[in-house]
């Protein structure tokens, strides 16, 4: 079967210097996957391949660009194109470096919402020391969350789990200041109360509250917070992630004795920078939609937007987006005591 992805490849910092790489690398490692390159044809005639087809698209998200600009006044835009390559099934997911709340905002006026979602949430993995990697969510697209919506998040990350790695149950961690269920703001409280109640009638594995250090033990295979929190808290797991790496060059260029013990260990020394390299878990989706959507770092390079293509691909070859509507039908009685009456969702073939 084959997949295809829309890729903005005009968008992120860098442009076509580095879509264009990530995709001639994609294409060379995926025989079953197509590219719907999305931007200035000028631009992209660098990478001609018999799977890959431009798309043209006139204008360009910029990075600062405010939402209402692109919602507006660029209708013609690579970002929004490439969605809408989703909508009208030429595509099964689109993939994105550009603008996040822009990117947010044109994903779900296109796409719309899932019915039992009200908000969508980004949602990424972080390398534990399991050797594995926890999911989180949301990174930053919802700032002010209510109780409802860390449960809608938590299902929508089961789903996620539950087709990215094959575990039908996966375990979801409420993140907190503490494991006792006393603590936390008012909206915390009554998420775990909520929580509880989906473990009582099999809609979640849910573990209980969690605290940061458990995002890198590895304690749950998933953590839910606000987009606020779990923003701030993605980027200063990159810049931790930095230093680790800034240090271990400044230590194996000090002197030859230093050189001499990092070459002895440096098995070791690689591994430790590949596990905490952030580059290797790009890619973050943007779940509750009607269509698959994936965002990329805006400062990746071809290395990290490779992987948030092969995030994408995988996604929309385990049927992510069935997966994601099954959890929540299942638990729509769920849903819909927790944050009034939900409406089952109408047939669509809005996507691919």
């Amino acid at each position: 079967m084959t997949t295809t992805l829309a890729v903005d490849c005009m968008g992120g910092d860098h442009g076509p210097p580095v879509t264009l790489a990530a995709c001639r690398h994609f294409l060379d490692k995926h025989p079953e996957a197509q590219l719907l390159l999305v931007g200035r044809p000028e631009a992209l005639a660098g990478l001609r391949h018999p799977r890959a087809r431009i798309v043209p698209a006139s204008e360009v998200v910029a990075m600062d660009d405010h939402v209402e600009v692109a919602l507006r006044k660029k209708k013609d835009s690579s970002m929004r194109v490439a969605i809408q390559q989703v909508k009208d099934g030429q595509a099964h997911v689109a993939v994105s470096a550009g603008n996040t709340g822009a990117l947010m905002a044109l994903a779900r006026y296109l796409l719309k919402t899932v019915d039992g979602i009200d908000r969508p949430a980004i949602a990424t993995q972080l390398p534990n020391a399991r050797g594995e990697a926890t999911t989180v969510l949301d990174l930053g697209a919802n700032v002010d969350c209510t109780e409802q919506h860390l449960l809608q998040f938590a299902v929508m990350g089961s789903a996620l789990v539950s087709a990215m790695s094959g575990h039908d149950s996966p375990s979801v961690g409420l993140l907190n200041i503490g494991e006792e269920v006393i603590k936390g703001n008012e909206v915390i409280k009554k998420a775990g109360e909520l929580l509880r109640a989906a473990r009582a009638s099999g809609d979640l594995n849910y573990h209980g509250n969690v605290e940061g250090n458990d995002i890198f033990k590895g304690t749950t295979e998933i953590v839910v917070c606000d987009g606020f929190v779990g923003n701030v808290m993605l980027k200063t797991s990159e810049g931790v992630a930095s230093l680790i790496a800034g240090f271990l060059k400044e230590e194996f260029t000090r002197n030859p004795l230093t050189r001499l013990a990092a070459l002895a260990a440096w098995p070791v020394i690689g591994a430790l920078k590949r596990r905490v390299d952030h580059r290797r878990y790009n890619g973050a989706a943007l779940l509750g939609l009607r269509g698959l959507v994936f965002k990329s770092h805006g400062s990746a390079d071809a290395f990290a937007f490779e992987h948030a293509l092969d995030r994408a691909y995988d996604a929309a070859r385990n049927n992510l987006l069935d997966r994601v509507r099954s959890r929540i039908a299942h638990a729509r009685p769920l849903l819909a005591s927790a944050g009034g009456e939900v409406q089952p969702e109408p047939a669509t073939n809005e996507s691919k």
